[in-house]
């Protein structure tokens, strides 16, 4: 008797856990408006590796040239903050951006673990994960916080390049 109610216990955990931490990472849908599969929600780089995204991904991270002077800067300051990043898979500016907007944090030594990946369909939608709070208008977005508080974004395409916006906005840590 104790030997089921263990059982059935441990099957009810595993269904609560499952309900508490929604989708699994790099979930595929076929997007209604594109009518062509993407990802949403919450993400991972083997999400980002996977798929017509991956050879976006693969190519520009390779051919992209990073300001060696400026990533060294970065990596001073970088550990003390967190970053979410609102890409679309299906999204030109994200196939672009986000593959440098990496290889940028890997050249900084940026703990990968600190990063919150986020896909949108093409209706800026997430699935389970609700963004409404982050005022996302244009993707990709790339949000940089210390504890609580956002510090800047940089929406869509950088303004001078991404490491030039991305250390404008670190010189902010404290």
């Amino acid at each position: 008797m104790n030997i089921k109610l263990t059982g059935l216990l441990f099957i009810a955990f595993l269904f609560s856990t499952q309900l508490s931490f929604g989708q699994q990472p790099n979930t595929v849908i076929t997007d209604s408006k594109l009518h062509k599969d993407v990802l949403v929600g919450f993400c991972n780089r083997n999400g980002l590796k996977s798929g017509l995204f991956g050879e976006y991904f693969k190519s520009q991270y390779e051919a992209y040239k990073p300001n060696a002077a400026l990533v060294k800067k970065i990596a001073e300051k970088i550990e003390k903050v967190k970053i979410t990043i609102i890409f679309g898979s299906w999204c030109g500016d994200s196939k672009i951006q986000v593959p440098r907007f990496y290889k940028i944090l890997d050249r900084a030594h940026y703990n990968e673990n600190d990063i919150k990946l986020i896909a949108v369909d093409r209706s800026m939608r997430a699935m389970t994960v609700d963004i409404t709070d982050l005022n996302i208008e244009r993707i990709p977005t790339f949000i940089i916080y210390q504890g609580d508080k956002e510090l800047g974004r940089i929406v869509e395409s950088p303004r001078k390049s991404l490491e030039k916006d991305l250390y404008k906005i670190l010189k902010k840590v404290r």
